[in-house]
């Protein structure tokens, strides 16, 4: 009884119903308990979706806490240990605003607020396609890192060439911090720029190496995404095979 309900509060695999119902009604649960956080003015309907909402959250976190040591195989250590795993915090957050800003009355309504939209990232637990994207962010990582550690030097390079270039311009360092970073994703606010002509040689650079650097993580992603899927559809294939069906 308890693996059958361990299955279904975890992502669906493709032939379980339940477990897809349950992750559809979580995910509608987390949309609409944002709702109330795009709207200044608080109101009846919105405090009780925002009730109903910690609610069933709750009961997922108790259900998610009672069933640990299937989650992480440690034993009855896995009790005392999962309160301290990434998403177990994740929802936490998501119905402890709403028991605490019940207690404290308005005194934290704002930050409360804030915290609430932690809700967004207990949608990583129920969508199946997120989590092969977190897969593939976790088995890319070493070049990923890569790319970052070059976009941070450039950034930083281009920075301090701009700050000597037009001392008048930046104030301070952290401007054309500020300043090499936009101009690397070629954002370009407009705000601080450069008005000499050897700073606009130097922004030109900077936005065409800013296309490549940006470019870089977008294809390793994508690439490491369409494996995935092949793998993905390729143990499909042979649990098909093994179960004494054709695939189609």
């Amino acid at each position: 009884m308890r693996e059958r309900i361990f299955e279904i509060i975890e992502v669906a695999e493709d032939y379980d119903r339940a477990s897809a119902v349950y992750d559809i009604t979580m995910m509608a649960s987390i949309l609409l308990s944002l709702v109330p956080l795009a709207f200044k003015q608080s109101t009846t309907l919105f405090v009780f979706m925002d009730q109903a909402a910690a609610c069933i959250f709750a009961l997922d976190y108790l259900a998610r806490l009672s069933l640990a040591d299937l989650k992480l195989k440690r034993g009855a250590a896995s009790f005392a240990l999962y309160p301290f795993t990434p998403m177990a915090i994740v929802d936490m957050l998501a119905f402890l605003p709403t028991v605490t800003a019940v207690s404290a009355g308005f005194r934290l309504v704002r930050l409360l607020r804030l915290i609430r939209t932690f809700r967004v990232f207990k949608m990583f637990r129920y969508s199946r396609s997120i989590q092969l994207i977190a897969g593939v962010i976790r088995d890319q990582r070493a070049p990923l890192i890569a790319v970052c550690t070059l976009a941070v030097s450039y950034v930083l390079v281009v920075a301090l060439i701009i700050f000597n270039v037009e001392p008048d311009t930046f104030d301070s360092f952290f401007d054309a911090v500020y300043w090499a970073t936009i101009s690397l994703t070629t954002v370009g606010y407009g705000d601080i720029h450069p008005v000499t002509v050897t700073g606009r040689l130097v922004t030109i650079v900077s936005s065409l190496m800013g296309i490549a650097v940006v470019a870089l993580p977008s294809s390793i992603i994508t690439g490491g995404y369409m494996a995935k899927l092949r793998q993905e559809e390729r143990e499909k294939e042979e649990r098909e095979r093994e179960e004494g069906k054709d695939p189609p």
